[in-house]
């Protein structure tokens, strides 16, 4: 693995998963400043599950990222977080250079999650989100995404990470736990050599 700072500095946005807040990411935060790259938590507080409303509010923190820095960013997001990095850059490709998602389900929502539940008995139809991600797949992805996933995640099931839809996405399987997918030294690293890649 490649160590020291960044050749190639890269201002990066950081996305939490569902019901944590910027604190969750504060070591991937340290980690990638530490790097070189100028990462930022994503300034919405924590992350209620509304993925429409998420994704209309962060286009803001983009923007602003965007003017202080003159180039596109990258998104870098945990469980639901990557997935609404990865709906935010289909719908706004132009803004993001790139996605890295960590455990995060592309397909069936929060169906094949430890959240199903929750959603249920909020009166969540499960079966009309799972349609409304597919549907989705209509318009491709045009950003290359990086998808790290665990069969050891244990909270979103591996499978669901899989998008075997979208030829722009390069999977990367580590041994980690969900919870460990923010912290542990490998992941870390393999998300900064994604921030540099071309």
């Amino acid at each position: 693995m490649k160590s020291g700072r960044a050749r190639h500095p890269r201002t990066a946005i950081l996305l939490p998963g569902f019901g944590a807040g910027p604190r969750s990411m504060s070591v991937m935060e340290s980690f990638l400043r530490r790097r070189g790259h100028r990462a930022r938590d994503w300034g919405l507080g924590r992350n209620t599950g509304d993925a429409k409303h998420l994704r209309t509010q962060l286009q803001r923190v983009v923007a602003e990222s965007i003017e202080a820095h003159g180039e596109p960013v990258v998104l870098v997001g945990w469980s639901l977080g990557g997935y609404i990095a990865r709906e935010y850059a289909r719908e706004h490709p132009e803004e993001i250079r790139r996605v890295v998602t960590l455990g995060s389900p592309v397909i069936g929502g929060p169906r094949y999650t430890a959240t199903a539940g929750w959603y249920r008995s909020r009166g969540h139809d499960l079966d009309e989100i799972e349609r409304a991600i597919m549907d989705r797949y209509a318009t491709p992805l045009r950003v290359p995404v990086t998808a790290i996933y665990s069969r050891r995640d244990g909270v979103v099931a591996w499978q669901a990470c899989i998008d075997r839809w979208s030829p722009h996405v390069r999977h990367v399987e580590v041994s980690e736990t969900h919870v460990g997918l923010g912290f542990a030294p490998r992941v870390l690293a393999l998300v900064a050599e994604e921030l540099e890649r071309d």
